[in-house]
């Protein structure tokens, strides 16, 4: 007994020691650690140059989402070469910095650019997504926000997921079955809301 004890009493102090030592996401390092990224996220209308599709909203974007992409970049599970390339030695605490700045950062544009698709029509399609995508952006949210995103953005993420080439089980079982018009009517819906920003 008293061994077992003693066992819990290293294992409580253990788990204190990881607390001590954990830190928390510093939004003044995020903001600083964002710099390299400015030159993509922070203008509406940027463009990626092959495949051509605007650069994704990240202001005011869920916090546990950020970094989820981030590592999913640095582990090449998501095919983009200038982000695996910007994460490839990035930490995980520099990766909670920058998801914490950009989270609390909401005060930029607005403006989503549309892609002509139906959007009445993409919500009675995005009904069965509103259950992770509701755009929740409480402190225990973990799931994307996609309201305000460019809708083509939105149209290759989900592409990507039907080719797997972004790895995600979940996501390829939801749009394996979605037809190019749905897709954009989809990615049109979450394109009229509000939500995202362009960093300021």
């Amino acid at each position: 007994m008293k061994k077992q004890a003693m066992l819990l009493v290293l294992g409580v102090a253990a788990l204190s020691s990881v607390s001590a030592t954990a830190q928390a996401a510093d939004i003044n390092a995020g903001k600083d650690a964002f710099e390299t990224c400015r030159g993509c996220h922070v203008s509406v209308g940027t463009s990626n140059v092959y495949p051509t599709y605007y650069v994704p909203k990240v202001g005011g974007q869920v916090a546990a989402y950020t970094v989820s992409a981030l590592k999913s970049y640095k582990a090449s599970n998501r095919p983009h070469r200038t982000m695996m390339a910007n994460t490839y030695d990035m930490s995980e605490q520099r990766m909670e910095d920058i998801a914490a700045y950009l989270a609390q950062d909401k005060g930029g544009s607005t403006k989503a650019i549309a892609n002509g698709g139906n959007a009445a029509n993409g919500k009675k399609l995005a009904a069965a997504c509103m259950a992770c995508h509701n755009d929740d952006t409480s402190a225990t949210a973990t799931n994307p926000r996609l309201a305000g995103q460019h809708a083509n953005y939105l149209e290759k993420a989900m592409t990507e997921y039907q080719s797997g080439k972004r790895k995600n089980a979940l996501m390829q079982s939801m749009v394996q079955g979605l037809s190019e018009d749905d897709i954009k009517d989809i990615a049109a819906y979450f394109n009229s809301l509000n939500g995202l920003t362009t960093v300021k």
